[in-house]
């Protein structure tokens, strides 16, 4: 007996092996109330949805809740899902409403992106960009301190710049997941990027002053 045998490609019928499910196909089982193909849509796009709660709400337990509530949503709203987007586009923008939803909800602010055309509160102008020289995201900016600098972005400046540099969507795609104008989602994100900048270099100046204080402490000692 060739019980070791290797089996004989041959002697497989391609026409029996199961085709391989699409997000297309997935897509329309799932409309029809398929349980399975709703799981694979789960699958292949949780993560990705997870990422951008996350980003959102900074609050992994947080994100887990709105992410399920997300995909709730979405097994009850898949009907009206008619192809005019990409899947990703429509299920995203949908995450986002969640979101925003749950954070009226909790009295949060939220930058309106219908304000974002507004001058800069502080100067009454527009902020001006910071220089090359000023700080690149490299260097003494490390990943932590971006992290921690993203989370404090308030969270309408957030979701576009989640959306934008972290997601990698086009400002026409931004724009259609939030309701906005393109204009709008170019506004928002300049004024996160801003904001973002403010942020790093605190975060840089806090800890030149951490390291400063060390070494006062450490002459200190040493003397």
């Amino acid at each position: 007996m060739a019980r070791n045998r290797p089996s004989d490609p041959s002697a497989a019928n391609p026409s029996q092996q199961p085709k391989p499910l699409t997000e297309a196909d997935a897509i329309r089982l799932a409309q029809a109330g398929d349980a399975a193909a709703f799981e694979f849509l789960y699958e292949l796009h949780g993560r990705r949805v997870y990422a951008l709660c996350l980003r959102m709400v900074g609050n992994p337990s947080d994100a887990e809740d709105l992410m399920q509530e997300a995909f709730l949503q979405l097994f009850r709203k898949i009907g009206t899902f008619r192809g005019e987007s990409a899947f990703s586009t429509w299920l995203h923008r949908m995450t986002v409403n969640v979101v925003l939803m749950r954070l009226r909800k909790k009295s949060l602010p939220v930058a309106s992106l219908e304000e974002t055309t507004e001058p800069d509160e502080e100067t009454g102008g527009p902020r001006k960009d910071v220089g090359a020289a000023d700080l690149r995201l490299s260097g003494a900016v490390d990943r932590v301190n971006l992290e921690r600098s993203i989370d404090k972005l308030p969270p309408g400046y957030r979701t576009v710049f989640v959306l934008h540099d972290v997601q990698g969507y086009e400002h026409n795609e931004i724009a259609g997941i939030m309701g906005c104008s393109v204009g709008n989602s170019k506004s928002q994100l300049h004024k996160a990027r801003t904001k973002l900048r403010d942020l790093l270099q605190e975060e840089v100046r806090e800890q030149a002053r951490q390291v400063r204080h060390a070494a006062k402490t450490q002459t200190g000692h040493g003397g």
